[in-house]
């Protein structure tokens, strides 16, 4: 009888045992704190340092100040060296040299000028843009005029505008350039042959 009811227990636990491995295994919970903890640390917004904000507003005041400056300092050059070409000989053939400069200036003064000294990083890189664009449409003009076979003005003062077109249109370039408003590709790097040193050590010096 004995044996009997041991062989059932024993049926029993092979028959009950292997499915405590099916069984569903209990959710471990989290306290609230943790879970915000955690929500936290994972997705955290970015956010930008003062130090970082103020070298950014620094650098924007500093382009709308020397910028600026070279911007309404070019028009009213290229401005007044038109208007000194065109007293030399007043002419309605030669009041065509007022043209580019007048056009230049409104531009530089009307639309450029404001967006440089605007302290906005876009509107500074889009004055910028058009500054060195019109500089080097102001120095094409100056070349026209020196490559012309004649003119009622000394050339001497279209050279002069010549050079000045060309600070002009360097310093903007410059300045989107190195400021961080435009962004040159990277040139490819070019692999050269490497020299292997030592190749003379085992030359036969002995015949010499």
């Amino acid at each position: 009888m004995m044996k009997s009811i041991a062989t059932l227990l024993l049926c029993f636990a092979a028959l009950f045992g292997p499915l405590e491995a099916f069984t569903a295994v209990k959710p471990q919970t989290i306290s609230a704190h943790s879970a915000a903890h955690f929500t936290s640390s994972a997705v955290s917004s970015p956010r930008i340092s003062s130090s970082k904000l103020n070298v950014v507003t620094a650098d924007l005041d500093v382009v709308a100040l020397v910028a600026g400056q070279e911007n309404y300092g070019f028009a009213i050059v290229a401005l007044g060296e038109a208007i000194w070409s065109f007293a030399q000989a007043p002419s309605f053939d030669h009041a065509k040299v007022l043209a580019p400069a007048s056009i230049a200036a409104v531009i530089l003064v009307a639309v450029s000028g404001p967006m440089i000294t605007s302290g906005d990083a876009d509107s500074a890189a889009l004055g910028l843009k058009i500054a060195t664009g019109i500089s080097a449409l102001l120095g094409a003009s100056y070349v026209a005029r020196l490559a012309a076979p004649s003119s009622p003005s000394p050339k001497e003062a279209a050279f002069l505008g010549l050079l000045v077109a060309l600070a002009g249109f360097f310093s903007f370039s410059q300045n989107l350039i190195v400021d961080g408003f435009v962004t040159l590709p990277n040139l490819p790097s070019i692999p050269f042959p490497q020299l292997q040193l030592g190749q003379g050590e085992s030359i036969n010096t002995d015949r010499y």
